[in-house]
């Protein structure tokens, strides 16, 4: 008799052209969603998120992979203006002290940018990592300790991409004392600080990152970023074709197939 084993292998072989790949509508989406997502700063709206709205969106955080399945990830909600204007203190102050460390005429353009929504969006939220919450010894952090740092990002990514689709707006404040807005939030000591967001619906998405219409930087080509067998090792000219038409059709609004 055979066992089971082999049945799921037998099975797998039969149904081998059954790829699982979405439909090509689903496939589109997910690109969509992708490509489309935009580090929103100033276009927030009043409008409250929905309860169910942003529990969707915090169980897409919750559902990123993570090291160990660990689930390294808590998440603090901030609805409260007299809150938010003390985040938004904190922004101040780190953001006067970045404009010093550019040159001067980046400087200029950098205090011209608006870098932030933490008072506009009516929501705004940190995310931290509990790096001991698997215990000393977690599978898959053995030789790579900051991989619990990693999968909280991906659980960042999550939320970022759930939020694009639900029409909301996130922008991730960096611009900010990580130490000074724990103990702000009252967030243990121990824990590390991944992310400030600001969530919101807004008024329209942008069609390219504005640091990247400001001329702050270009979008860097693919190319020149694949490297095929190892470092050296320039992008295939079959793939180089693949990836520079992509680009072209992204740059051009066409998010899939």
């Amino acid at each position: 008799m055979e066992n089971l084993g082999e049945n799921l292998a037998r099975s797998d072989l039969s149904d081998h052209h059954d790829d699982h790949a979405f439909d090509a509508q689903a496939r589109d989406a997910v690109y969509r969603a992708i490509f489309t997502r935009r580090d929103v700063r100033g276009q927030f709206l009043p409008d409250a998120i929905p309860d169910e709205q942003l529990a969707r969106v915090l169980n897409a955080a919750h559902h990123a992979p993570s090291v160990g399945f660990m689930q390294p990830w808590d998440f603090v909600l901030v609805r409260a203006p007299e809150t938010k204007a003390r985040v938004h203190g904190l922004f101040e102050k780190a953001h006067a002290e970045a404009a010093e460390m550019f040159d001067d005429e980046r400087r200029e353009i950098y205090r011209k940018l608006k870098l932030e929504g933490i008072r506009e969006a009516p929501v705004t939220l940190c995310v931290a990592c509990d790096r001991d919450r698997a215990g000393p010894v977690v599978i898959g952090r053995t030789h790579q300790r900051e991989m619990d740092l990693f999968s909280s990002v991906c659980a960042v990514q999550n939320l970022w991409l759930a939020a694009r689709a639900e029409g909301l707006g996130v922008g991730w404040v960096s611009i900010v004392d990580a130490e000074a807005l724990k103990e702000c939030l009252g967030i243990p000591e121990r824990l590390t600080l991944i992310a400030y967001l600001c969530i919101g619906r807004v008024s329209r998405f942008f069609d390219k990152p504005e640091l990247e219409s400001a001329g702050w930087r270009r979008r860097l080509p693919l190319t020149d970023l694949v490297h095929e067998e190892d470092w050296g090792g320039s992008c295939g000219e079959a793939l180089g074709t693949a990836l520079g038409d992509q680009q072209d059709r992204i740059a051009a609004g066409a998010f899939g197939g």
